[in-house]
């Protein structure tokens, strides 16, 4: 993982507590780290992390500067590798990266090859890269980022302190603080209705928003809703190539992952988990805490704290149990 500035104890030290991680280690504050890699690949001047026993080879070969590990594989660990004591390594090692990434930070310049409508309002310190369109009725807030052949509106507001990379369309929506839409994001275009006698296009006047802190991923559409408003909640994870239809809400802290296509109306809880390539039909409710196996077809209501996987999706217990004597046959 690449980064600019040399990171120090200290500073690894308090982002942890910060986030309410107990960390033990004589390491010295002072102490300098030149960049976060792998067991396998770090050196002497890298911090590295120990969560998976499937990599325990690497453990006890990594010439790593230290480790973040728990205190049970430490007998594993070299003798010039320092142990940073943490209770949940991956969890560690997620907070940690934000360190030794390099992030995004506004340049403050507007380009010249852009073109921006006089109705649309820019606030200080955005970045507007070549080749961007801003139509009418957007709003821009302070330190957003915006990179080159995007086009945003109309009424769009994007705000503070998000990103969105290059080649994305955002129309008809709402961009909540500290955002990341990747590249090639289709955010509130028209969704996919119609009168299906007539053929005759149902037209869609709603928006989408999505509520701060949120990752959408690359080629990843969302489609406004026929009225109101398609919803991602704080703290949600969209990966590549999602498509998610007009009316659609999902809850806080999502997870998804890529190929998932959820049909137009389905309401999702909190803290839900979709593995890839799963289909969820529309108008159902998709309860809390929810994990979905990956190519799961979700046609009913799934209550709160269910696991399931298959087509029809069932409770994952009962699939194993299906598949086990399927394969006995």
């Amino acid at each position: 993982m690449k980064n600019i500035n040399n990171i120090s104890y200290s500073e690894i030290k308090k982002i942890l507590i910060m986030n309410k991680v107990n960390v033990v280690s004589d390491i010295d504050d002072k102490e300098i780290f030149s960049a976060l890699n792998s067991l396998k690949n770090a050196n002497n001047t890298q911090l590295t992390f120990f969560n998976d026993l499937s990599q325990l080879k690497y453990l006890k070969k990594t010439k790593a500067k230290a480790c973040l590990i728990k205190e049970e594989y430490l007998t594993h660990l070299p003798y010039q590798t320092k142990p940073i004591l943490v209770n949940d390594t991956y969890n560690s090692f997620a907070i940690v990266s934000n360190l030794f990434l390099s992030h995004h930070k506004s340049n403050s310049q507007i380009s010249k090859l852009s073109s921006i409508s006089l109705e649309s309002e820019i606030f200080q310190n955005v970045q507007i890269d070549p080749f961007v369109v801003i139509k009418e009725n957007c709003l821009i807030n302070k330190n957003v980022i915006i990179e080159s052949n995007c086009t945003i509106g109309p009424n769009v507001t994007i705000e503070s302190n998000s990103v969105i990379k290059s080649n994305s369309n955002l129309q008809e929506c709402y961009i909540g603080s500290n955002c990341t839409i990747k590249s090639g994001a289709i955010i509130g275009g028209a969704g996919f209705g119609f009168d299906p006698k007539s053929k005759i296009k149902i037209n869609h006047i709603g928006n989408v928003v999505i509520k701060e802190n949120c990752n959408i991923g690359s080629n990843t559409t969302i489609d406004r809703a026929v009225f109101d408003s398609t919803i991602i909640s704080e703290n949600s994870f969209i990966d590549n190539l999602v498509q998610i239809a007009h009316n659609v809400i999902i809850g806080k802290e999502a997870i998804i992952a890529a190929q998932t296509g959820i049909a137009g109306s389905t309401k999702i809880g909190n803290k839900v988990v979709i593995g890839g390539q799963t289909g969820i039909s529309g108008h159902l409710t998709i309860g809390n805490n929810v994990t979905i196996a990956a190519k799961s077809g979700v046609t009913k209501n799934i209550e709160d704290n269910s696991v399931v996987a298959g087509f029809p999706a069932v409770d994952i217990k009962k699939w194993k149990l299906a598949n086990i004597k399927l394969n006995r046959l």
